[in-house]
C-alpha cells in the first residue's frame, strides 16, 4: 500500500494530479477541497493517499487532510457509493458539513451532490450515522467547538482501531475500546495496550 506521496507537483487538472517522486510520475485523483489547498505546479507537495484496486485498474486517490481520507474510506464502504461518488461528496461538502447533514438526516442537502438521489441520500444517513458517532474522539478542537458535527478519527486513533481489528475484534468493539481509553499525548503502543487491558478488566 502507498500511504502518502512527497514530490513535485507537475500536473494539476481536476480531478487529476501528477506528482513526480524521484523521477516517477504518480497519477492521483483528488477532491476539489484538496485541489484548493495545494500549491501551484512546480511546488513540493505531500499528499495522503488511498490505493483502490479494481479488476481492471489500480487507482490512487489523494487527500490533503486525514479527515478527508478517513471519510473517503468510510464512504466507499456504503452500498452504492463508489470511489468517484465519494470524491464528489468531498468536493461539494466539507467534512464537518457532511457530518452535520448526516446527523440531522438532511437528505435534501445530501441529494444536492451530483449523482446522489433521494434513496442514496437516505442510505448514507442510515449507514453513516452510527459510524460518525464513534469518530467523536482524538480531536479536541472539533469537540470543543462542535455544533452538530462530530469530526472524524485521526490517523493516530484509526491506526489503533485497525490494530485491534487485525487481532480479531469487531470494528465497532475496537472503536469503543479505543474511545474509552484515549488520552491526548499517549503513544500508539500505549493506547493499544490500555485498550487490551480494558478487555481483561
Amino acid at each position: 500500500m502507498i500511504g502518502f506521496l512527497r514530490g513535485q507537483l507537475v500536473v494539476k487538472q481536476p480531478p487529476l494530479l501528477v506528482i513526480d517522486v524521484n523521477g516517477v510520475g504518480y497519477e492521483v485523483e483528488a477532491p476539489m477541497s484538496s485541489f484548493y489547498a495545494l500549491k501551484e505546479i512546480g511546488s513540493e507537495v505531500q499528499i495522503l493517499t488511498h490505493m483502490h484496486v479494481r479488476e481492471d485498474a489500480m487507482l490512487l486517490f489523494g487527500f490533503v487532510t486525514e479527515q478527508e481520507r478517513a471519510l473517503f474510506r468510510e464512504l466507499i464502504k456504503v452500498s452504492g457509493i463508489g470511489a468517484k461518488m465519494a470524491l464528489g461528496i468531498l468536493s461539494s461538502q466539507a467534512v464537518d458539513e457532511f457530518c452535520a447533514h448526516v446527523n440531522a438526516a438532511d437528505t435534501a442537502a445530501l441529494s444536492k451532490v451530483p449523482g446522489i438521489g433521494k434513496k442514496t441520500a437516505e442510505r448514507l444517513v442510515i449507514e453513516m450515522r452510527d459510524r460518525l458517532k464513534s469518530w467523536q474522539m482524538a480531536n479536541p478542537q472539533t469537540n470543543s467547538t462542535s455544533k452538530s458535527s462530530p469530526g472524524l478519527v485521526t490517523s493516530y486513533s484509526h491506526s489503533a482501531v485497525s490494530a485491534l481489528v487485525s487481532l480479531g475484534y469487531k470494528e465497532s468493539q475496537a472503536e469503543s475500546l479505543i474511545q474509552s481509553v484515549y488520552e491526548e499525548g499517549l503513544s500508539l503502543e500505549v493506547l493499544i495496550k490500555r485498550a487490551l487491558q480494558q478487555v481483561k478488566i
